[in-house]
């Protein structure tokens, strides 16, 4: 073991989860209770391909003297001394505490380097706590749920530079850009969840079986025949495949029946847990209303999406067919310009291998973090070229932009008065990040903060 990690944090911020997702395996007491743990607890974790000790420790709190309180707060000390690096966690539901302000201002004196974590940032339950957590003054934070998993990545770009052998003085941009890839690295462990959904007999399961390459669910020429989701294990390109068919979906008012809710309810289930949905729609009528409404769901719910437009074969004029589709795309879907689309038939296998690169170049965007050195450049630009308009004879000041979280990416900006910035003017932004950094057809987020720049020296 090359480097010591500690988990600190108040009580009940999920130390413990993170300490067993580390490790591997449940080792340390999990309860909702706080206070649970009180003495240090060590174990050997790995992470991709680093290898490392960490320490779980009791929960901060600010209690002094001889009670078992500041016993557990002298023993928490004692790991921080003796740590590499800590791991400071604050739970991102609750926002930021006075306890986690108290303590982020202990630990910004300590010897020990600290990276701030935020962790409970399940889908967006924590992103208004993740933009709090600035205020701290202990950089940008990790967003990350222990419980499920989800963040390991952002773990491991920190804790990287810490293993024996890192790229020490290596250029800021060179070694953004190899954490990046070893963040892929990290993601490409786990299972890729993906969710086919469409509307009612466009093909979803015949095409779920032609990529498994077997009869593994129920098709026929009648609709309804799913009604589950469906979750099958599956291997695509050496890459592990969580593969989810889902029923068909209809518009809410022709939604008629508990049974009919109930799987509509699994379907926009399959959705919210996916990292990639593949909109499959018919390509003799391509993106009709309830096609875009499927579609609109799985972007408000920040997944990264692939259209594959099915029966390509049965088309007579392909020509005007894609022109269609492309201007339904840019008019009736501008919150995720340049979402890619594959023409297939699933019927026949034609076209069908190049869905699968179009799903892993999806789910890699999606996945895809700018360092802040690049962002802040790229805004002083921006301004330069199309500064933000004057209010009441004063020019609103954009002061800060970074990334707050992947999947989907999401940035924070810091203005003068975000209240006042026009709609017209976040999307002349959104649209500008979208193509300067690449990163087209997923969710973006622009996040609007009022403050100074939380690493300016004061």
């Amino acid at each position: 073991m090359s480097f010591t990690v500690a988990i600190v944090g108040p009580p009940n911020v999920g130390k413990s989860t993170l300490f067993n997702r580390l490790v591997g395996r449940r080792i340390a007491l999990v309860h909702e209770l706080p206070g649970v743990t009180r003495d240090r607890r060590e174990a050997e974790a790995r992470l991709g391909d680093l290898r490392f000790k960490v320490v779980d420790t009791a929960g901060l709190d600010e209690a002094t003297g001889e009670f078992l309180e500041a016993g557990m707060r002298r023993q928490t000390e004692r790991a921080l001394a003796e740590a590499d690096v800590a791991l400071f966690l604050i739970d991102a539901r609750a926002g930021v505490t006075p306890l986690d302000r108290h303590f982020a201002r202990w630990l910004r004196k300590a010897e020990t380097p600290i990276i701030l974590v935020a962790n409970k940032c399940e889908a967006t339950a924590g992103d208004a706590g993740v933009l709090e957590s600035y205020a701290l003054g202990l950089g940008d934070p990790i967003p990350i749920s222990a419980e499920h998993g989800e963040g390991m990545g952002g773990i491991y770009e920190a804790l990287r530079s810490f293993a024996e052998g890192g790229e020490e003085g290596a250029p800021a941009e060179e070694a953004g850009e190899a954490a990046e890839r070893a963040a892929e690295a990290v993601e490409k462990a786990r299972p890729l969840r993906l969710a086919i959904v469409g509307r009612p007999n466009v093909g979803k399961s015949t095409l779920a079986n032609r990529l498994l390459g077997e009869e593994r669910l129920l098709t026929g020429p009648e609709p309804g025949v799913t009604r589950e989701a469906i979750p099958v294990e599956w291997s695509c390109a050496g890459r592990d495949i969580r593969l989810v068919d889902t029923a068909g979906l209809r518009r809410r008012a022709r939604v008629t029946g508990a049974l009919e809710k109930m799987t509509a309810e699994d379907a926009h289930r399959a959705i919210r847990l996916a990292e990639v949905v593949v909109l499959v729609v018919d390509g003799r009528a391509i993106l009709e209303k309830q096609d875009l409404t499927i579609a609109r769901t799985a972007a408000d719910e920040g997944r990264a999406m692939v259209i594959a437009v099915n029966m390509w074969d049965l088309v007579e004029d392909r020509e005007a067919a894609l022109r269609a589709l492309r201007d339904r795309l840019e008019t009736s879907l501008p919150q995720v310009r340049g979402v890619p689309y594959v023409a297939i038939s699933a019927l026949t296998g034609k076209s069908v291998d190049k869905l699968m690169p179009a799903v892993f170049e999806a789910h890699r965007i999606w996945n895809r973090r700018v360092p802040t050195a690049r962002l802040n450049r790229w805004l002083a630009e921006v301004l330069k070229h199309h500064p933000p308009p004057a209010v009441a004879g004063r020019r609103i000041r954009l002061r800060y932009v970074t990334q707050v979280k992947a999947r989907p990416p999401t940035f924070a900006l810091f203005a003068s008065k975000p209240e006042a910035l026009p709609q017209s003017y976040l999307r002349y932004l959104g649209n500008a990040l979208r193509e300067d950094f690449e990163l087209p057809g997923v969710p973006l987020r622009l996040m609007l903060r009022k403050g100074k720049n939380p690493y300016a020296r004061a």
